[in-house]
């Protein structure tokens, strides 16, 4: 508990040597439910730096993609839209491969390595970010992705032809490389896309599952450890240039123990939620050897396309962590 005691006595001296200026609305749009343990992390900070800061910017955060598809949420901040948010990381992907620096299957397979390979990229990551105006405040990984599905599954083949839930290329990858049909659906949608047989399969964590209620359409759930990917709040680097210096202070201490909490509640929420499942009606268990298998070989040729498309850069920050293993 000393880390968070000294994030919280930050926050509260840079409160009480903030200066007074005009009360800002900051809107922060979200994607996933209000229930979703990052969004409650999304409000905690937001009330840490309405308070630490006296009002002076008040953040109102809006779950669900009720403000903004959580596709539109990194643009909208990027053109003033909104000041901040939070999306997931590798949702950018397509717009520069070290997005996806978190969804290579089978890399990082736990919340310590996951949390090693953050630190390795993270710089890397924060000069992207600049370069798109953007500035990163705190970054939380989900738990680990395991497969959902309607039916019983034993292997790859059986997987052909399977309306799969993607929302990242790494999903998309995954499921033409199985012999699933990729289908695009936001977070918000997941429910009624498999309630109405838009996909019967998913690679997720069993969080989300969990706040969607899957149990109601899917019945199995296998854990893999496929790669814990992340959330990160990004601000609009011009908004964050004219927030005076003893808010800022708020704003990143706010943002410290945000990430603090979110990491502990994504280690809690592991097998509450898996348990939870369960409590639901679904099957949830290991993959069995020979699939597992099956999907680290898929896992090798993802690998080295990551590795082409992010070339040197990417593989530096690889290597790097393989040398912390």
């Amino acid at each position: 508990m000393s880390k968070l005691t000294k994030i919280l006595a930050a926050a509260t001296l840079a409160a009480a040597a903030a200066s007074a200026q005009a009360g800002e609305k900051w809107d922060m749009p979200m994607a996933y439910s209000g229930s979703n343990f990052h969004s409650v992390t999304g409000v905690e900070f937001a009330k840490c730096v309405t308070t630490g800061t006296g009002g002076d910017i008040e953040i109102v955060t809006h779950p669900s993609g009720s403000l903004f598809p959580g596709a539109q949420i990194k643009r909208a901040i990027q053109t003033g839209q909104v000041p901040i948010g939070e999306r997931l990381l590798s949702g950018h992907q397509n717009e520069n491969a070290l997005f996806g620096i978190d969804s290579i299957p089978f890399l990082a397979t736990s919340f310590d390595d996951a949390e090693k390979l953050w630190q390795v990229a993270k710089p890397a990551l924060e000069e992207l970010l600049a370069s798109q105006s953007l500035t990163l405040l705190y970054s939380v990984p989900w738990p680990p992705q395991g497969l959902y599905f309607r039916n019983e599954v034993k292997s790859v083949a059986d997987m052909e032809g399977i309306k799969f839930r993607s929302y990242n290329n790494a999903t998309s990858r995954l499921a033409e490389l199985t012999g699933m049909l990729p289908v695009t659906i936001e977070a918000a949608e997941i429910s009624q896309a498999f309630a109405t047989g838009v996909a019967d399969a998913m690679v997720s964590s069993g969080s989300t599952g969990y706040d969607r209620k899957v149990w109601e359409s899917l019945n199995y759930f296998y854990e893999v450890d496929a790669w814990l990917p992340r959330n990160y709040v990004m601000v609009n680097s011009d908004v964050w240039a004219g927030v005076s210096d003893s808010s800022k202070n708020v704003i990143l201490g706010c943002a410290g123990l945000a990430e603090y909490a979110g990491n502990w509640r994504a280690k809690e929420y592991t097998g509450f939620t898996l348990q939870g499942l369960r409590e639901g009606g679904m099957t949830v268990e290991r993959a069995n050897p020979a699939m597992t298998e099956e999907l680290k070989e898929i896992g090798k040729t993802m690998t080295s396309e990551w590795l082409e498309a992010a070339g040197a850069e990417g593989q530096a920050i690889v290597d790097a962590f393989r040398e912390m293993q």
